[in-house]
This record gives structure tokens, sequence and C-alpha cells, in this order.
């Protein structure tokens, strides 16, 4: 109970923090479905936080779903989420161009390289940016 009185965590995170302090696998699985039956423990909860959590940082779609996935979230939870929240990805990624780079064209082809290299890193798809790089 002291773990989600802090936040929220995956079903995966309880599992493996309370694995370390205890041992009984069968009891651990058993409460941590009785959390979920109360409604104090959520997946969906969770991913929902998480992602406008990691979008008001500016990172994109496909981060976002990798760092979901890490912390054992499921494809449908993730669609889910995604779904409930439609950002436009379109507009998340000029605002975290702009905000790293500012409203200047790259100078070169090695410039327009790095800035695509920092986009793509922080999980936006080609689309999302090329025309930013124009």
């Amino acid at each position: 109970m002291d773990l989600l009185a802090r936040r929220e965590h995956t079903r995966r995170e309880l599992k493996q923090k309370l694995l370390k302090r205890f041992k009984a696998d069968d009891l651990i699985e058993t409460q941590l479905d009785r959390l979920i039956e109360d409604n104090l423990q959520s997946d969906a909860r969770y991913a929902e936080s998480f992602l406008r959590q990691r979008m008001s940082r500016g990172h994109g779609p496909m981060r976002i779903r990798q760092e979901m996935r890490q912390k054992g979230i499921s494809d449908s939870e993730i669609a889910l989420a995604m779904e409930e929240e439609a950002p436009d990805w379109f507009a998340l990624a000029e605002a975290t161009y702009q905000r790293k780079f500012g409203a200047l064209p790259p100078e070169d082809i090695k410039e327009k390289a790095k800035r695509s290299r920092f986009m793509q890193y922080r999980g936006y798809a080609l689309d999302h940016y090329q025309h930013l790089l124009d």
C-alpha cells in the first residue's frame, strides 16, 4: 500500500518491488489481483498519466510507446490511452523542435541531420517533423 500512496505503478513494477521484499510469489499475485479488484492499481490509469507526463516533456509517440512497453503495459492499453488523449503529434513535434532549435532553418546538411537525429531520439516519426527541416 505504501508503494501506491506515492505514485501510480504498473502491475509489473509492483510485482518486482514486492518480490525484493517477500519471496511468496503466489501470495504477491493474490494481493495484486485484490488491488486491481479494489481499483487501487490500474495499468490503464498509469498509462494515461505516463502519456500526459511524457508529452509535456516533448516526447513523441514512438518513444512513449516503447517506454510503456518496458514498464509492462500491454499494447491494447497503450493504444487506448493514446486514443483517449488524442494528441496532435505534429503540433507537439513543432513545439519540441522550436524549443530546441528556434525558428532559424538548418544551415547545412550536417545541421539538418543533427536536428533529425534529435527528433528521432525524442520519438517522432519523420512525417511529424520533416516540414520543419525544409
